[in-house]
């Protein structure tokens, strides 16, 4: 497996990363990284025939959840390499066949993007898992959660009040969903978690969004689908998300 890293940041990550992968896994195409100094950058990968390419910020990759954010691009390489529908379907193509016939604002249009890469993500971390332990990844989704959820004591310490002003009611409620299922699809976390706490304060926020709907859709996803139960599965989630968020 080839890592051919770039930029100004530290490589020790991206080779750390690559000897823990190889202990299950290996990807047919080297990889090239770009550590970019921009802060701002988004971590995002692209593939092509003869390599994969990894955008990643020097403050992302200088973060003590460096190599696990790289061990789980590889996982989504991996996957794209298989050529599992998760990574090589048209998230575009579904997306619209669900809502053909209906007009959604681009808010929720946006969002069902967010969904389609949740469920790319399951797929992707069914490989993380299995080759690094889950602690830092369930402290990742808590701190993640927990930073659109804002506890706020009012009447008893159990009250949790909704949002910063960075976040949506809805799409919290479904990111709740998505880490729960996550972690129940790998028995990660018992139920006495604050995690659950948190999913279900971002629930009682978007009371249309049903939370145990969404988490049973992610974690019941199939692990080796083919490109129509995959396609189905994307479309019957955006329907439903749709649907709940114009009720």
């Amino acid at each position: 497996m080839e890592v051919r890293v770039q930029g100004g940041g530290p490589t020790e990550p991206f080779l750390s990363a690559r000897d823990v992968f190889e202990t299950e896994y290996d990807l047919d195409r080297r990889v090239h990284v770009r550590v970019r100094s921009d802060p701002d950058e988004r971590t995002w990968t692209a593939h092509y025939d003869d390599h994969h390419l990894l955008n990643m910020s020097v403050q992302t990759a200088s973060s003590a959840m460096a190599r696990e954010l790289v061990l789980h691009e590889f996982s989504h390489m991996r996957r794209n390499e298989q050529e599992h529908p998760s990574h090589t379907q048209s998230t575009a193509e579904a997306i619209y066949l669900a809502l053909a016939g209906r007009s959604v604002d681009r808010r929720i249009f946006a969002h069902c993007y967010q969904i389609a890469n949740h469920m790319k993500d399951i797929y992707a971390d069914d490989i993380t898992l299995d080759v690094t332990p889950p602690n830092k990844l369930v402290t990742f989704l808590e701190s993640g959660l927990a930073s659109a959820v804002v506890n706020q004591p009012a009447a008893a310490p159990s009250v949790w009040t909704r949002l910063t002003a960075e976040s949506d009611p809805d799409i919290t409620a479904v990111n709740g969903a998505f880490a729960l299922a996550l972690c129940e699809r790998h028995d990660l976390v018992g139920t006495d978690h604050q995690l659950y706490d948190l999913a279900h304060a971002a629930a009682n926020d978007a009371p249309n969004v049903d939370l145990d709907a969404f988490r049973s859709r992610f974690r019941s996803l199939t692990t080796d689908p083919d490109e129509t139960e995959y396609r189905k599965a994307l479309v019957d989630v955006t329907r439903e998300y749709t649907a709940s968020t114009n009720a």
